[in-house]
C-alpha cells in the first residue's frame, strides 16, 4: 500500500526565484505539495523577484476573490538605454548619453506619473489584444497598439542615483526606486515613459516585490525552504484576515450548507466577498449580499 499524503489546504506565500515564471513555480509548488491543485494570484514577470501568493487545495477557490490590489516594488531604472521588453531581458533598442540628466528633472518626471494616470502597458505583456497575447504579436512582428489604461500610482520615490556606463560604453543612471500602485500597473512601463520624459530613454533592470495586498516579503518563503518544510497559511485563516468575518449558529450554518440562500445583515451591504463561520470557526463559504441574501461565491463547509 502506498502512504496517504495529507496536502494542507491553504495559501503559501513565495518569495519567487529570477527566471522562473509563476507557473513554473506553480509546477514546482505540485512537486512540494505533492498536489495538482495548486494556483496563483498576480503574475509576476520571469525577471523579477519577489511575494507570489500561492492557494493550494481548497485555498485555490479564494485565489479569485482576494483583494490584491495594491502591490509594492523596489526597482532599478536605468536611464539612458531603451529595450525591446522595456526591462533587462530584452536586447538594446537604443542609447543615449544620461549623464546631464539633473535629480530635479527625474523628480519631475516621477512627479508625472504618480498619481491616478493612463499607462500603456508593454508590448511584450500578457495582456490580450482581440483574443490574442500581447507578446506573441510583438514576437511575430506585428505592429499594433494597445490602449492606454487608468492605473493608480499612489507612491513613487528614488532612494539613490548612481552613475554607471553601459556595456556599449554610454553614460547612463541607474536610479533605485520604489513604487506601490494599483493591480495591473506595469513598472517597467513606469521605466520606459520615465526614460522617454527626459528624453534619454529607460527600462527596468532588477525588481522585488515587497508586498502585494496584505501579504509581504517578511512572511514569504523562497521554494528551497519550502521543500525543506511546507508553510501553509490555513485556509480559515487566510480567509479570516482577507475578507470581512460572519459568524453563524448551528442553524444557520446548517441552512447554507444546504444551498439556503440566508439574509445578510446590513452592515455587509456592498462589503464584496465575506468569509462565513460556524460556531466552532470552521470556514463554511465565501458569500456575499444580493437583494439582502447571501450568494455563494465559494463553499467549503
Amino acid at each position: 500500500m502506498t502512504e496517504k499524503h495529507n496536502t494542507p489546504d491553504g495559501l503559501v506565500i513565495v518569495d519567487k526565484p529570477s527566471g522562473f515564471t509563476s507557473h513554473d513555480v506553480v509546477a514546482k509548488m505540485r512537486g512540494i505539495a505533492r498536489t495538482r491543485r495548486v494556483g496563483h494570484a498576480g503574475t509576476l514577470d520571469p525577471m523579477a523577484t519577489g511575494v507570489l501568493v500561492l492557494g493550494v487545495e481548497r485555498a485555490t477557490k479564494l485565489l479569485g476573490h482576494l483583494a490584491l490590489t495594491e502591490k509594492e516594488y523596489l526597482g532599478t531604472i536605468r536611464l539612458g538605454q531603451t529595450t525591446l521588453t522595456d526591462d533587462a531581458e530584452g536586447e538594446i533598442t537604443g542609447s543615449r548619453d544620461a549623464s546631464k540628466v539633473t535629480r530635479e528633472a527625474i523628480d519631475a518626471g516621477i512627479a508625472e506619473l504618480s498619481g491616478d494616470i493612463m499607462q500603456v502597458p508593454s508590448k511584450v505583456s500578457a495582456i490580450k489584444i482581440k483574443g490574442v497575447r500581447s507578446y506573441k504579436r510583438a514576437r511575430e512582428g506585428e505592429d499594433f497598439e494597445i490602449p492606454a489604461r487608468p492605473v493608480t500610482v499612489s507612491s513613487f520615490a528614488v532612494y539613490d542615483v548612481r552613475d554607471a556606463v553601459a556595456d556599449d560604453g554610454t553614460p547612463v543612471l541607474d536610479l533605485v526606486v520604489s513604487v506601490t500602485c494599483s493591480s495591473g500597473t506595469y513598472i517597467r512601463a513606469l521605466a520606459r515613459d520615465l526614460g522617454a520624459g527626459l528624453g534619454v530613454g529607460g527600462h527596468l533592470t532588477a525588481l522585488r516585490r515587497t508586498r502585494v495586498g496584505p501579504y509581504k516579503l517578511d512572511g514569504a518563503r523562497t521554494l528551497d525552504q519550502l521543500q525543506q518544510e511546507l508553510t501553509v497559511m490555513p485556509v480559515a485563516d487566510a480567509a479570516g484576515a482577507a475578507f470581512p468575518r460572519w459568524d453563524v449558529d448551528t442553524k444557520r450554518a446548517r441552512l447554507l450548507t444546504n444551498g439556503v440562500r440566508l439574509e445578510m445583515p446590513e452592515e455587509y451591504t456592498g462589503a464584496g466577498a465575506v468569509a462565513v463561520f460556524d460556531a466552532e470557526g470552521r470556514l463554511l463559504a465565501l458569500v456575499e449580499e444580493h437583494k439582502g441574501k447571501a450568494k455563494s461565491l465559494a463553499v467549503f463547509g
